[in-house]
């Protein structure tokens, strides 16, 4: 008896062992058959466990909870300490690119303005602006430093909107800014943010909490304080501001839809702000030629008078290199955010601008003015 009880046993086990395997191989039997390493050992027994001995059926037990060697390992989850350490991380990048797009943008400001006041012919100097940028780019993509875009004749004609808002967003604010005073010029652009709100909700769809539509609210009422003293009304600066307001909101969101469906090949924050420098300097020249280009001689001859060509000229390069570098750190700086919370950090450092005027031109700040820029 004892004899044919291990025998019984060890074909029950045998039969038992081979169903486990089966059920373990991916595809022999519906989902909801497979049980091995997922299910508890109980159940895979549930059957032959009344026909085996006490000492077998423990034996079995302890197998059939060992996982299988083609089960897969479980997912480690990621530990909250290192999450909390990729979130500071990328915090502290985006914190950086703003920094460094601030400081660029107080030093376009202050050349640009000092080149404006000795030359002032703004749709040729906005033109001389972006093209400086274009040797950048060009000398990037030949070394391949930075990979070259690849781009359709139709990825092209995609981009036509982008870039026009960003040749109406420069040519806008060089207008402005030689029209009148900086601060004029900040104080109309100040409204900016509530532009892009309103430009995203209806291109993109995308509508923001009331507390975000809230805090536009002393953000721009606290920058046309900080200038409020400084006003020097032109109507010309006035529309120059405004299409540059209502055209760098528009880029924003254009621009925000581009990179979050790339158009092209290699076409990240860096090479496509680099692509629409190239089509708004093409898309400049008309204007340039058209409004300033018989008068560049004599102005050029006049300007001379009162400074050096190399005075001029390295004012003029070193005005677009700050462009070019302020723009594409804040294209990078637009990938990371939306386009709402880019309009916001684009409206407070208008305050550094202004207290960077307040330095360099000498332009003295009331107490009304301090206290619009905390």
């Amino acid at each position: 008896d004892g004899l044919a009880m291990a025998m019984r046993d060890m074909l029950l086990l045998l039969g038992a062992s081979a169903g486990v395997s089966a059920l373990s191989m991916a595809g022999t039997m519906p989902r909801a058959h497979t049980v091995a390493t997922v299910m508890p050992s109980t159940r895979l027994c549930a059957t032959p466990l009344p026909l085996l001995s006490k000492r077998t059926a423990n034996v079995f037990m302890q197998d059939a909870a060992m996982p299988s060697e083609d089960a897969p390992e479980p997912v480690e989850k990621e530990e909250p300490e290192v999450a909390t350490k990729d979130a500071l991380l990328e915090t502290l990048t985006t914190g950086s690119f703003f920094a460094l797009w601030y400081l660029f943008n107080i030093g376009y400001n202050i050349y640009n303005k000092k080149a404006l006041n000795a030359l002032p012919i703004p749709y040729t100097m906005a033109a001389l602006q972006l093209f400086v940028g274009i040797p950048y780019c060009f000398t990037l993509w030949l070394t391949g430093i930075r990979k070259a875009p690849k781009l359709s004749a139709e990825n092209v004609k995609t981009l036509i909107p982008v870039s026009l808002g960003h040749l109406g967003t420069h040519i806008g604010a060089v207008v402005s800014l030689g029209a009148g005073a900086v601060s004029f010029t900040h104080i109309v652009k100040a409204s900016e943010p509530v532009v892009s709100a309103a430009l995203s909700a209806l291109l993109l769809g995308a509508f923001y909490s009331p507390i975000t539509y809230l805090t536009l609210l002393p953000i721009v009422g606290g920058v046309a304080l900080a200038s409020l003293k400084e006003l020097s009304f032109t109507w010309k600066a006035l529309y120059g501001a405004v299409t540059s307001n209502v055209a760098f909101a528009s880029r924003a969101v254009l621009s925000k839809a581009t990179m979050d469906k790339p158009v092209g090949e290699n076409m990240g924050a860096p090479n496509l702000y680099g692509i629409l420098t190239i089509m708004a300097f093409c898309m400049s020249l008309p204007f340039a030629l058209y409004y300033e280009g018989p008068s560049f001689l004599a102005a050029w001859a006049e300007a001379t008078t009162k400074v050096t060509p190399f005075w001029l000229v390295r004012q003029m390069i070193l005005d677009g290199f700050y462009y070019y570098s302020y723009n594409e750190i804040a294209f990078v700086a637009l990938n990371q955010v939306s386009p709402i919370t880019h309009s916001i950090a684009n409206t407070i450092k208008r305050v550094c601008i202004i207290l960077a005027t307040v330095l360099v031109f000498g332009n003295k700040l009331t107490p009304l003015g301090a206290i619009g820029s905390t």
